[in-house]
């Protein structure tokens, strides 16, 4: 396919820019390729997989998972098994590609379900922790803000999230109370994202009440528990969306201390980006929501369950399963 290049002049504002980086004429000029591929058909879609040497035994299959599933989404887990030359390793089939995929959403699954278990019980923690030290209405009291910007910004987003509500609880307070004042923290809360909660918690300037509730999830640190929170959302929005988490390079990092107060692991070789990180900061949070909880079992049971699927991709260690976390 020809290639076709669109160059775009620009003013650019030199006054802004350091000396040395300015030039008499003000002008810059970049080039950018432009988008000239068509929309397939499936069909197509599938045909050119097989002139890459894509195995597909079962081509009207194929279709009836692509047309549910999307190539773009798809094509995230093709990826492994090409060459560098786009070509397929020798072998490679659609059911193995399918295999993939279809653990992901397993995966995806078992961990929502374990984050909103999570959420809750952050949430609720942190309601009670702060109402019982500074009043319901907590979130409104500047005073109580490390950053008084960050602290505007979150108003702005608990205003929105209150202007928008539907639901009854809000409704019944507000023909009870009026609509000129917010509703108390044990209300408020429940409207709130559990990115504005994270916000929240890391803008509050009292730090023992911080690390009383981090250390009743057995965090010694408040660090710790806010880079958590922070990983946590970040893989909750993937597992919202859709996206994949298997073999993800995970935009958080979650603080790993090497020492714990309850069962942890050995932090040495973990690397802070991989899924297996994050995995490791849950299973340890919900020992410190329930010790009877099933994550762990429940996570090797899965990888059980698709055995052709490498748990090293996802950053999980030789031996990770002796941990005496995962135990």
């Amino acid at each position: 396919m020809e290639r076709k290049e669109v160059r775009t002049f620009a003013l650019l504002d030199s006054a802004a820019l350091p000396i040395e980086q300015r030039t008499r004429a003000d002008l810059f000029v970049y080039t950018r390729m432009e988008y000239t591929k068509p929309a397939l058909s499936i069909t197509d879609q599938l045909v050119a997989l097989q002139h890459r040497g894509l195995i597909i035994p079962n081509p009207v299959w194929a279709e009836q998972f692509l047309n549910n599933v999307s190539y773009f989404r798809f094509a995230a887990y093709l990826r492994i098994f090409e060459q560098s030359d786009h070509t397929f390793r020798s072998g490679s089939t659609f059911e193995q590609v399918s295999t993939l995929y279809m653990f992901d959403v397993e995966l995806r699954k078992l961990l929502f379900g374990a984050i909103q278990r999570i959420e809750i019980a952050l949430r609720s923690r942190v309601i009670h922790q702060f109402s019982l030290a500074h009043g319901p209405f907590w979130f409104l009291d500047a005073s109580l803000a490390i950053d008084k910007l960050k602290f505007a910004r979150n108003l702005e987003t608990l205003q929105r999230e209150l202007e928008r509500t539907k639901e009854d609880f809000i409704k019944e307070h507000t023909e009870k109370y009026g609509t000129t004042s917010f509703p108390p923290a044990w209300k408020m809360m429940e409207l709130a994202s559990f990115g504005c909660l994270t916000k929240l918690y890391m803008n509050f300037n009292d730090t023992p009440i911080k690390k009383r509730i981090a250390r009743s999830f057995g965090v010694g640190k408040t660090e710790a528990l806010e880079s958590w929170m922070r990983a946590l959302n970040a893989l909750r929005n993937a597992c919202a969306h859709h996206a994949r988490v298997w073999n993800r390079i995970m935009p958080m990092k979650p603080q790993l201390p090497p020492i714990m107060r309850h069962e942890w692991v050995d932090v040495s070789g973990i690397t802070p980006t991989s899924p297996y990180a994050i995995f490791c900061c849950i299973a340890y949070w919900l020992d410190g929501i329930d010790s009877k909880n099933t994550f762990a079992t429940d996570m090797k049971t899965l990888l059980s369950q698709f055995p052709t699927v490498n748990p090293s991709a996802m950053g999980f260690p030789r031996g990770w399963e002796k941990e005496p976390l995962w135990k």
